[in-house]
């Protein structure tokens, strides 16, 4: 069953409410698109509508984790990391325990436009000393990752968030015996024997996108070995170098930026190898998104199952 992750995120939200007292939510006028309207409506003694005033928030919600509390706040991603100065000073440098949850991530997002379209929040926030990135592929995963940020993690996390529905994907996990833990990468799926073997790496919205392209391409002379990252922030050096040995090329998916995102988690840890396989980032190429259908959109951008399986095919020639 599909389901966006924000959608899973404002449930989860809910039954840790239920669980775990300390925690408050702060929305900035976009309770219902975030969906911490579910949080709201189950303890509105514990949710405060700040407005449109997103900076405000930010501070707010730094001195509540400074009285004990374990503050949630939501917006669109890119209206929250636009505040960056503020999250930097009273978020990041302070190392207060909130949790920064952007919504409505990339071009997935349609015909909202670019001034809602979060393309640069993982560059920004995986810059910041003391920040943990993170970003489900799907709604059981955002339910794993919830409970990661609310149980063990300790400082300040941002989590990044589809508007669009995503498909069920941790099933895969089972399939190729695959453990999910909290900062590193996951496997979906092995490579076919005798196949030329590409390695992808991919995150949130980007994962399916890249499972259903490893269909498209099986029916070739090569084969996928998919993993998902859901942690950008501590990234997983180990398991991605570990990942790409044997491999013909190594691909990563993303809807966002190719600057600063994932793309560039694996670029910079694949640096420091003697050798390694050609990267190609595929993702949002240095470029503003604009108005349009979803899957248009990820035709524009090279990000559809259907453009990754076709750059495969080129660059294996």
């Amino acid at each position: 069953m599909s389901k966006s992750t924000r959608q899973a995120f404002g449930e989860s939200l809910a039954q840790w409410g239920e669980k775990k007292k300390s925690i408050v939510v702060l929305d900035a006028d976009l309770a219902k698109s975030t969906k911490s309207e579910i949080f709201a409506k189950k303890y509105p003694e514990r949710f405060y509508e700040m407005g449109i005033s997103e900076m405000n928030m930010i501070g707010a919600a730094a001195g509540l984790a400074f009285t004990g509390k374990l503050p949630f706040l939501c917006s669109f991603g890119c209206f929250l990391t636009g505040r960056y100065d503020t999250i930097r000073l009273s978020v990041a440098y302070s190392g207060a325990n909130v949790r920064l949850v952007g919504t409505h991530a990339g071009v997935g997002i349609g015909d909202d436009g670019h001034s809602q379209m979060g393309l640069e929040d993982i560059s920004l926030m995986r810059a910041l000393p003391t920040m943990g990135v993170f970003q489900p592929m799907d709604a059981r995963e955002t339910e794993l990752v919830m409970d990661y940020l609310c149980e063990k993690w300790t400082g300040p996390a941002y989590l990044r968030l589809t508007r669009q529905n995503l498909p069920a994907l941790f099933p895969m996990t089972e399939k190729v015996g695959a453990k999910w833990e909290p900062t590193k990468i996951t496997k979906l799926k092995d490579a076919t024997s005798g196949k030329k073997k590409v390695v992808v790496f991919a995150s949130g919205a980007g994962t399916a996108e890249a499972a259903k392209a490893a269909e498209l391409v099986e029916s070739t002379g090569a084969s996928f070995a998919l993993y998902n990252v859901h942690c950008l922030k501590p990234f997983d050096d180990a398991g991605t170098i570990a990942a790409v040995k044997g491999a013909d090329l190594v691909l990563t998916v993303e809807d966002h930026s190719v600057i600063g995102g994932l793309g560039s988690c694996v670029a910079e840890t694949l640096a420091g190898l003697d050798h390694h396989p050609k990267l190609v980032k595929i993702g949002v190429q240095d470029k503003f998104g604009e108005s349009g259908e979803p899957d248009e959109l990820y035709d524009l951008h090279g990000i559809s199952a259907k453009k990754i399986a076709e750059t495969t095919k080129k660059l294996l020639g």
